[in-house]
């Protein structure tokens, strides 16, 4: 009776070492939860930025608007009869 009462010790042993220390144990599926959320933040970030870039490529697509923005703003171009001024700061 006692060796049945310690075979079963040893085998709850190998048991326990197995759901906490094992290959896919209790604390590798916790490392690898904290990387799946690391890498869904990034993922948002990025998938944010893609929006933002799809979005301002259907403007400049789409409207003179944003093309005639983006000639002020970038290469400071001006329309016929405007005059541009530039601020310098000391």
């Amino acid at each position: 009776m006692k060796w049945l009462v310690g075979l079963i010790l040893v085998a709850l042993g190998v048991m326990q070492y197995s759901l906490w220390w094992g290959q896919s144990g209790l604390l590798e599926v916790a490392r690898l939860q904290e990387q799946i959320d690391s890498q869904e933040a990034i993922n948002m970030g990025l998938s944010e930025r893609n929006r933002k870039l799809h979005a301002e490529v259907l403007d400049l697509k789409q409207g003179i608007a944003a093309i005639e923005e983006r000639a002020r703003h970038d290469l400071g171009m001006v329309k016929p009869d405007e005059t541009f001024y530039q601020l310098v700061e000391d």
